[in-house]
């Protein structure tokens, strides 16, 4: 394995040097800082594009590596300090005001013992490495050094199985073990992986369509060499780990739900609420909003259920909504992906007049792959940084006969155009920024701006139908109602059932639905948060700038100036917009 981190005394030595100036200082760090975690992270680089750590794997989960990246990002830390930052530029104080953050977060997680948590059924390793293993993702396969570096990448995560075998060992005797519920979640997305047929193991897919520019002999060679990685390697490790998470871990497994049920759990919440939100709002201010934010899309629900003419109470048109016949049109899974098309064809004469900023990535809606469909949600996956790779966003149609369509506009507009694609996109492009922004991922920024873009279905032509309004608004409420379970279920004792019954309450999801999300939540504490939060804060100063400029407001130059700069912590937005309205 490639070592993971080399220049801790050139960062040191770069602050040192008089002979720079303190933004050069600046500019030479965060260079140093994007290689290097470039390095720790290579599973990120090659999403990136960057084809140069693709052979290699950290195993996160051993002690070297924890305390690697624990001395990075405290002599970061210091020399970034060090830098005098009293004659920047507005936008190198910004930079330097990211990376004190991204520091400072990055050390504030590490005092926490999730490495005794390490899979997940919803967001840990083994689920990305399973997209890149079926070679239409960011891994290429295209050359012969291409195949071979995902043999080498394939060594090393079975390292990382190996080590988070060990770890879970260790939480059975702490007692830091997940819920039973979704240990039973696990357990069928590693069984998927033990297929004894070639042809159906999604790590064997690469070995099925070799370019044509291979010669015989390099495809003989390197089919031999993928059967036995399969076979000798993925297959067994697997089942090993299955046969684990079956028998010990799942007697370990715990009945209760949130983090407050491990010693460490309310200050892991706390830091989890910080991580996602960037704020420092607590729980119960959270869980009070939610409730309040429950409250008032309920009222604009039952406006829709009187404009279509539903006599029934609220929740009985939630179940109306549900088993529609006519919101379950499909019997093929292309009809959805042709769905999410028309919907782009619909809106596109409308988006000129609401950005000047637009991407130049390409972008594709693609089915998620069978072996992570029943347990994933819709998503955004980034283009790479070079525009070869598009922006793909995923649907999952593990069946499409029960597929609604009821919010399928306002998906697309979340997870797709003018959402994720728009702003990922713009971020990664833009040229201004140091390399290490391009890819930087806030979500109460990120996932804020999505749920943002939901509101602008109107102004973008569509919402025409009542129902795909109601789908705006259950959106919306879903991500109202996570204020609340979330909360509930992390600081409050909440049991997985009670927020399961909660959510079906006061949303229109189907119940499979509402419990794959639960349990997202239960996997993944305060992630849920950051969607409303950030929306609501750009709402807000969206209202603030169409105040006070009245009719000097331009909505194209408030979405530039929301865009421009890329993710950011919720407070340096909120800075940037004050000083745009000021200079107006």
């Amino acid at each position: 394995m490639k070592p993971i981190i080399t220049v801790f005394s050139a960062i040191i030595l770069l602050t040192a040097c008089s002979k720079t100036t303190p933004e050069a200082q600046l500019l030479e760090l965060m260079e140093t800082y994007h290689e290097e975690t470039l390095k720790m992270n290579p599973i990120s680089a090659t999403f990136q594009g960057d084809t140069r750590y693709n052979d290699y794997l950290p195993n996160y989960l051993s002690e070297e590596v924890m305390a690697s990246q624990k001395v990075f990002y405290t002599e970061t830390l210091n020399a970034l300090n060090a830098i005098d930052d009293k004659n920047f530029t507005a936008e190198n104080k910004l930079n330097k005001q990211v990376l004190q953050w991204e520091c400072e977060t990055s050390l504030m997680g590490m005092e926490f013992p999730t490495e005794l948590l390490p899979i997940n059924q919803m967001w840990t390793l083994q689920l990305t490495i399973g997209q890149l293993a079926a070679g239409a993702s960011a891994q290429p396969f295209n050359t012969v050094k291409d195949y071979t570096n995902w043999l080498l990448r394939v060594d090393d995560y079975i390292d990382w199985l190996q080590s988070a075998k060990t770890r879970m060992k260790e939480g059975v005797v702490q007692g830091v073990v997940l819920p039973k519920s979704l240990i039973r979640k696990v357990i069928p997305q590693l069984e998927s992986i033990v297929e004894p047929d070639l042809e159906k193991n999604i790590f064997f897919t690469p070995a099925l369509h070799f370019p044509e520019t291979f010669s015989n002999k390099e495809k003989d060679s390197l089919g031999l060499a993928y059967k036995s990685m399969v076979t000798e390697k993925i297959i067994p490790t697997y089942k090993e780990l299955a046969d684990f998470m079956k028998t010990t871990y799942l007697d370990a497994g715990r009945n209760s739900s949130g983090f407050d049920a491990y010693s460490f759990g309310e200050d892991y919440y706390s830091y989890a609420i910080h991580l996602y939100t960037t704020t420092n709002m607590t729980a119960d201010e959270i869980h009070q909003l939610g409730l309040s934010e429950v409250a008032r899309l309920r009222g604009e629900m039952e406006r829709v259920k009187k404009q279509v003419g539903f006599k029934g109470d609220l929740n009985a048109f939630f179940e109306h909504v549900r088993t529609k016949k006519e919101l379950m049109p499909f019997t093929n899974p292309q009809q959805v992906i042709d769905n999410f098309n028309a919907i782009h064809n619909k809106m596109k004469a409308r988006v000129d007049q609401l950005f000047e900023l637009q991407p130049k990535t390409p972008f594709e809606v693609r089915r998620v792959e069978a072996f992570r469909e029943k347990s994933a949600a819709a998503h955004y996956n980034q283009g790479s940084l070079d525009g070869s790779r598009p922006g793909v966003f995923y649907v999952p149609i593990p069946d499409v006969s029960a597929y609604n369509i009821f919010s399928d506009e306002d998906l697309f507009l979340h997870e797709a155009i003018p959402g994720h694609h728009f702003q990922i996109s713009l971020q990664q492009e833009n040229t201004n920024l140091p390399d290490f922004r391009k890819t930087l991922w806030y979500s109460a920024y990120g996932e804020g701006w999505a749920l943002y873009c939901e509101s602008l279905g109107v102004e973008l032509g569509l919402y025409d139908d009542p129902y795909q309004y109601f789908g705006m608004l259950s959106a919306e409420m879903h991500r109202a109602i996570r204020l609340v379970v979330d909360t509930g279920i992390h600081t409050k004792g909440w049991t997985r059932e009670q927020a399961i019954a909660y959510s079906l309450a006061n949303e229109a999801e189907p119940e499979y639905a509402i419990v794959s999300e639960i349990e997202r939540y239960m996997a993944n504490p305060g992630q849920a948060l950051s969607y409303k939060i950030g929306q609501l804060k750009i709402r807000e100063l969206r209202a603030i700038a169409e105040k006070q400029l009245g009719d000097a407001f331009d909505i194209r130059a408030f979405h530039r100036i929301v865009l421009e700069s890329g993710c950011i912590p919720l407070a340096l937005l909120e800075d940037k917009v004050s000083i745009w309205i000021d200079s107006q």
